[in-house]
């Protein structure tokens, strides 16, 4: 192998671990977010059911104020 073939060859290797190691950064930012958005998701389902915990409840005081005036 000519020395010119091997640092061709070397130059695609070092490219080739240069990529992988975006890819490999890249793929731990979107872990990240995905784990941030699932955190996200569940705070927001659990403000959901507080509020409408707290509508229905209401919502009955609301109907048993409507039922004593009649």
């Amino acid at each position: 192998m000519s020395h010119a073939s091997f640092k061709s060859l070397e130059d695609k290797v070092d490219t080739l671990i240069k990529l992988c190691d975006d890819i490999r950064r890249e793929n731990q930012m979107l872990r990240d977010r995905e784990s941030n958005w699932k955190h996200e998701r569940e705070t927001l389902l659990g403000k959901n059911n507080l509020a409408r915990v707290r509508l229905e409840k209401v919502l009955r005081r609301l109907k048993t104020l409507e039922q004593g005036q009649t």
